[in-house]
């Protein structure tokens, strides 16, 4: 298993920066790293996308791992990775991303909803699968589908704060993918990367507490 699904395991949530202003967004990530995050992912349909994964791979080093999300297809895949992505992550299942991610040590966690896109994904060499929209879906979704299919790793994204994460991890998911619960934009433009901090540790001690 690759190094990165492993960090995933461990530490189990990947906050999500989508949209989010350059200016602002490594005394964001700082916040979120100082609160115990591991893994960030920043989406490709934010403005400057790869200078942020390029600058923070450069900022961060070893205390987190810095993803690149919303990789539609191989395109996006090469300029993730070309900026220094160490995992990809996507709202859909593109096999041939996950062979580009494969040939180039990169994990990709694909956008999986159904079964059949479960098993697909697997098959095409994904060490886990990301299970979206888990907002509409829900928790009682995620119960079913593990159940015959408890051998591969699902995050799940969307849907999650803290009142249920806990849940998520019960019913099975490996990690969650968190946005704007987490990467809080108003607190973001207010300066109040306090508040970031305290939230992230908030998450990460909810997880902590059934492990």
């Amino acid at each position: 298993m690759h190094t990165m699904t492993e960090l995933l395991m461990q530490h189990k949530i990947v906050a999500i920066f989508r949209n989010i202003d350059e200016q602002a967004a490594e005394a964001a990530a700082q916040s979120l790293i100082d609160g115990g995050i591991r893994l960030m992912e920043v989406t490709m349909n934010t403005k400057g996308a790869t200078g942020l994964i390029h600058s923070w791979r450069g900022a961060f080093g070893e205390k987190a791992a810095i993803g690149a999300g919303t990789v539609l297809d191989v395109e996006m895949a090469k300029e993730a990775i070309a900026a220094g992505a160490q995992f990809l992550i996507s709202p859909n299942l593109d096999e041939a991303v996950i062979s580009y991610g494969a040939e180039r040590d990169v994990p990709v966690w694909p956008g999986v909803m159904t079964p059949t896109e479960i098993v697909k994904a697997w098959k095409a060499g994904a060490e886990a699968v990301k299970v979206f929209p888990m907002a509409s879906l829900g928790l009682g979704y995620l119960k079913e589908i593990r159940a015959p299919l408890n051998h591969i790793p699902m995050i799940a994204t969307g849907g999650v704060d803290l009142d249920n994460i806990r849940a998520f991890i019960e019913a099975g998911a490996v990690g969650v993918g968190m946005g704007s619960k987490l990467v809080r934009q108003d607190w973001i433009a207010n300066g109040e990367f306090d508040r970031l901090r305290e939230q992230a540790s908030r998450y990460v001690q909810a997880i902590q507490a059934g492990a």
